[in-house]
């Protein structure tokens, strides 16, 4: 009898409801190629995996497979192997777009010695599958192989691909769904969501193996959304926590949380973050606030995360590669993961955590600053991390957007020197209507009076040399630990 989950399947290879892509002889006649380099590419979902391996079982028993898979460790040891020796076969390598640059040049060398030279078998036949882009990248890293790679992009499920996917499986099962349509328009082709949509539907309605009679099959999409969040949870809800509360945890320190409900609506799982945050007034600070530093940091520091998301900083993209985890987000319940990763609620949106005004002459102590913060996962505007974002720019309208209005809070190294300089004295003059709210904190280097920082705000005295041993230890204990607790 025909089990649900061998009919709908949402793990491993579907027996029944696979339905080949357009080009899918094209794929399999450039598998059966000895020697030719492929390249699978195309959106998470789009069965890439899936059609390869459908397309290897044609082949028979000939030729020796080996699957690979980037994020897995002891998989990266027989990608280095299979470098060193290049040995026969064929080697079927998924997420290929995970692997370091250095990896993917030699993956593309090996490919270029097997175009040229691999027809009979003896050297290594590649089957690159990952994101979209992955051909021209690896053609870019060896040109001379452009018209002897097979490059197949594998598409999203047409409406007439997904509704014999889902007829197939109610054939097998013997039940109907009252408006099969809902289910590619909830789906929008993702063959794998399509999958795990039917199960569900099936399972709500108690229908776990081939009906004796035949039923017709009601669909309620709330329920539905609400019963798929509930299955994935226990796989994702620990990272994408995780992911929101950041490298270190402060109410206020919410811009990873504002970053993903924003992703979670989009129509892609891959995201132009630079893109996202033009179109997005109400969270560009926050997109612009991490985009840079912080998310990548945080991707590579904490493992869970990593598993869900990936992060190309060259060119802002962010990109969520499984299908269930962006469906996942895109039907969360945000106010309740904002209240349970423990945020403050109704907290403006700042590009900036801190920003540090300082004279030139106190660079130092102002780079140790700025450092330290970031180490501790605050977004701090330290004019040498940014340079080369102003080239062309009006720099004293960015600095009064700034110091006036971008940044949580200014800090203010004030000394003798401080009080001479052009420029500090415009950075004063932008911020100091901020003084009456407690968002300005002066860090005072030696006793000079300025006008309009009354003298009896709390600020931060530090008379420490930085030319003194210990003094980077001073800064963080005497400035930067201060400042965390106050952005806390």
């Amino acid at each position: 009898m025909d089990k649900l989950e061998d009919v709908f399947v949402t793990e491993g290879v579907p027996r029944f409801t696979f339905v080949q892509p357009p080009n899918f002889n094209e794929i399999f006649l450039d598998l059966r190629k000895a020697g030719k380099p492929m390249v699978i590419e195309g959106q998470t979902g789009t069965g890439k995996t899936t059609c390869v391996v459908k397309a290897i079982e044609m082949l028979g028993d000939d030729v020796p497979v080996v699957s690979l898979n980037s994020r897995k460790s002891e998989d990266l040891l027989r990608i280095q192997t299979l470098i060193k020796d290049k040995s026969r076969g064929m080697y079927i390598i998924d997420d290929f777009h995970r692997l370091d640059e250095g990896m993917q040049k030699s993956l593309a060398d090996i490919a270029k010695i097997s175009a040229e030279n691999g027809a009979d078998g003896s050297l290594p036949k590649l089957v690159l599958i990952g994101i979209n882009q992955v051909g021209s990248e690896l053609i870019s890293m060896a040109p001379d192989i452009a018209k002897r790679v097979g490059i197949h992009k594998i598409q999203f499920g047409r409406e007439n691909d997904i509704k014999k996917l889902i007829m197939i499986g109610c054939d097998k099962l013997n039940i109907e769904f009252d408006d099969w349509h809902a289910i590619y328009e909830e789906s929008r082709g993702d063959y794998w969501l399509t999958q795990h949509l039917c199960q569900t539907i099936c399972s709500i309605n108690n229908v776990l193996c081939k009906s004796e009679d035949h039923a017709i099959i009601r669909i309620a999409l709330p329920e539905l959304r609400s019963r798929v969040v509930e299955r994935l949870r226990s796989a994702y809800h620990e990272g994408v926590k995780q992911f929101c509360r950041g490298r270190r945890f402060r109410p206020s320190n919410d811009p990873y949380y504002k970053l993903l409900r924003a992703i979670g609506q989009q129509e892609s799982s891959i995201v132009d973050l630079n893109e996202l945050a033009s179109i997005n007034a109400d969270v560009r600070g926050s997109i612009n606030n991490v985009k840079q530093h912080r998310l990548k940091v945080l991707l590579s520091e904490k493992d869970e995360c990593q598993k869900l998301f990936y992060y190309n900083e060259g060119p802002a993209t962010f990109i969520i590669e499984d299908p269930a985890v962006f469906y996942y987000i895109k039907h969360l319940d945000w106010d309740t993961l904002r209240n349970d990763c423990g945020f403050r609620t109704d907290l403006k949106d700042y590009e900036y955590d801190i920003a540090i005004s300082y004279a030139r002459e106190d660079q130092r102590l102002a780079a140790c600053i700025a450092e330290n913060l970031r180490i501790m996962d605050a977004s701090v505007f330290y004019d040498e991390y940014y340079e080369n974002n102003y080239l062309g720019k009006s720099l004293s309208g960015v600095f009064k957007e700034i110091f006036g209005e971008k940044s949580r809070l200014v800090i203010c190294l004030l000394d003798k020197v401080y009080q001479d300089k052009i420029w500090t004295t415009f950075e004063k003059e932008c911020y100091l209507p901020r003084v009456r709210d407690a968002e300005v904190i002066p860090i005072l280097l030696d006793n000079t009076v300025f006008v309009g920082i009354p003298s009896d705000i709390a600020g931060i005295k530090f008379c420490d040399m930085v030319e003194d041993d210990g003094w980077k230890d001073a800064v963080i204990n005497k400035i930067v630990f201060p400042l965390i607790e106050r952005l806390g």
